[in-house]
């Protein structure tokens, strides 16, 4: 199911922040993109790094992020095949919102509710 985008972005004062959080929302969009800001990464690498992904999900999210213009896919003719993905300069620019999420979530991530299983005990 495609995502509605905004066509313009004048629409009200938050239009422009909904917009931006559309390119990275998904459970694991921003979590691919800290990852990738280390360098470049297999498909392999990122799923080691993100354990609770299956590789469907993990695969439809490398695919949007390069819809999007965030992630550069190489992919090499070699049996087996090699897929490298890296940042663009549109992904590379996304740097120091991750950078601030990060810090904010390190400053609060004690204050995280707790899942409902452990509230119901």
């Amino acid at each position: 199911m495609s995502r509605v985008r905004h066509d313009r972005l004048d629409c009200s004062p938050g239009c422009a922040v909904e917009a931006a959080l559309q390119f990275i929302d998904g459970k694991w969009k921003g979590v691919i993109l800290y990852h990738l800001l280390d360098g470049t990464l297999r498909f392999n690498e990122i799923r080691r790094r993100l354990p609770g992904v299956t590789p469907r999900m993990l695969t439809n999210q490398l695919r949007e992020l390069e819809a999007d213009g965030f992630l550069a896919r190489k992919v090499f003719a070699e049996v087996p095949p090699k897929v490298e993905y890296s940042l663009t300069g549109r992904g590379r620019s996304l740097e120091p919102v991750i950078a601030a999420l990060k810090a904010w979530g390190d400053a609060h991530a004690d204050f995280a509710p707790k899942p409902y299983a452990d509230a119901a005990a």
